[in-house]
């Protein structure tokens, strides 16, 4: 029996298969999404070897939550907010934003620079990405990625939205200046 239905979409019967214990389907489920949410974790964590932890408690919970999966819209999608909840969660005990600022005091950094995010491909924008100091880089990733709004993100982080929105300033600001760097090296 076929366990997907194309390249891009788990079947019905794996999913199913997947809650019933079934191992294999479990296996399936397992190689389809892997690299997809490796690359979840490793954009909230920055370092391979924590964002390899979190993906396999993420794994944990999906498989434990199984059960909660409807049907209703994609199976990814769903699976997606599974371990970016478990990213948040693991940032969280680690208090990643106990040393951030309010937006009045970063005031003077401005992300409004031409961009030049056009000329990087894909792995260079997720490796500077990755070495953002963990506050900037989860609200980056939790507003420019995830669609977060900030009145969710403050929700969700225990921060104000004053903070997420000093992140994400602080975050764009860093970028920037990374990315004007190496124009600078390539010229």
């Amino acid at each position: 029996m076929q366990l997907f239905k194309d390249n891009s979409h788990l079947n019905t019967w794996t999913i199913e298969k997947a809650k019933d214990g079934d191992r294999r389907a479990q296996k399936t489920i397992y190689d389809f999404l892997s690299e997809k949410m490796f690359a979840v974790c490793l954009r909230y964590m920055g370092e391979r070897e924590v964002a390899e932890d979190v993906l396999q408690d993420g794994f944990v919970t999906l498989f434990a939550k199984l059960d909660t999966y409807t049907g209703d819209g994609s199976f990814e999608g769903w699976a997606r907010k599974i371990f970016v909840n478990t990213a948040l969660m693991s940032l969280r005990k680690n208090d990643v934003l106990k040393e951030s600022e309010d937006v009045e005091q970063a005031r003077s950094l401005s992300s409004e620079a031409p961009s030049a995010v056009q000329d990087l491909g894909y792995k260079e924008l997720c490796a500077m990405i990755s070495e953002l100091p963990a506050g900037f880089r989860t609200v980056f990733n939790m507003f420019v990625i995830e669609g977060y709004a900030h009145n969710e993100i403050a929700r969700i982080l225990g921060i104000s939205e004053g903070t997420s929105r000093s992140q994400l300033l602080r975050a764009r600001a860093l970028l920037q200046a990374k990315i004007l760097e190496r124009q600078k090296k390539e010229r």
